[in-house]
């Protein structure tokens, strides 16, 4: 019997690839986003369903999930991938920004999870993929928002473990380094510095510093390790994936605070 997986965030980077690989795996694909009526390739697929879901609207995610349960029968695998990133110095964040950065991160992941858990609970299987990041246990300069939602996400889903492991349920966290996505377009939210000059000069220098950091350009990687952690049937919980994940996870093991940050600092000019 084919398995049935529902992948958020489908419109492009991470989560498109993610929709193409499973269907070609032979999987059921709920590939949802928040403009359905504007895709036209992954609605062509074999076994794909394009459904709206907007993380933040709790209506289109119960809608979504009803849609899917209906046209294959349940949801085997859930992957948490929509998000995006808010990037400036945190005394200049307006209220909106922090809370929309929360809201799709971590609270509009929290809203997906839920919906499936019932029909997972009832079946006693099913896997959970959150998409967080490096940026979940690593940081960067202004970047205190982002990090704070994905530090949230890796605590979140190692929590779960405990909750729904005996249950059947598998938690996975996959933590992409940089990749050529469109995260520095539409899944960048810039909020600058608010005008303070005492934090100008450094942001400047955050933003040449993503413009020249050397990216990985194959994102079908991280499609194929969300794959591994959907289907290789372990407790695994974490899978980095990213020439620059590696290094910068070991050197966080191995570094003390200070050290680190005197690291990061040394490798930024921030």
């Amino acid at each position: 019997m084919k398995k049935t997986v529902l992948v958020t965030g489908a419109s492009s980077g991470f989560g498109r690839e993610t929709v193409r690989l499973f269907a070609d795996k032979g999987w059921n694909v709920i590939a949802t986003m928040r403009s359905p009526e504007k895709e036209t390739e992954l609605s062509g697929l074999e076994g794909v369903v394009v459904v709206r879901l907007d993380v933040t609207d709790k209506g289109s995610v119960r809608d979504a999930v009803a849609v899917g349960v209906s046209r294959f029968g349940g949801i085997d695998v859930l992957v948490n991938n929509a998000g995006y990133g808010a990037f400036g110095a945190l005394e200049a964040a307006p209220e909106e920004v922090i809370r929309q950065q929360l809201e799709v991160n971590l609270f509009g992941l929290i809203e997906v999870t839920k919906a499936v858990l019932p029909g997972m609970r009832a079946r006693k299987s099913g896997v959970i993929v959150n998409v967080s990041s490096v940026g979940g246990r690593v940081t960067f300069p202004f970047s205190s928002l982002y990090h704070a939602t994905k530090f949230a996400v890796e605590g979140l889903t190692e929590s779960l473990q405990y909750e729904l492991n005996p249950l059947g349920i598998r938690l996975k966290i996959v933590e992409p380094g940089g990749y050529k996505t469109n995260f520095s377009g539409r899944s960048m939210a810039l909020y600058g510095t608010g005008g303070v000059d005492d934090y100008q000069e450094r942001f400047e220098g955050l933003m040449r510093l993503f413009d020249q950091w050397p990216m990985s350009e194959n994102i079908g990687e991280v499609a194929d390790v969300i794959f591994e952690a959907a289907s290789d049937g372990t407790e695994k919980l974490r899978y980095p994936v990213g020439h620059d994940a590696a290094p910068l996870l070991e050197a966080r093991k191995q570094m003390d605070d200070v050290d680190f940050k005197k690291m990061m600092i040394g490798q930024t000019g921030i």
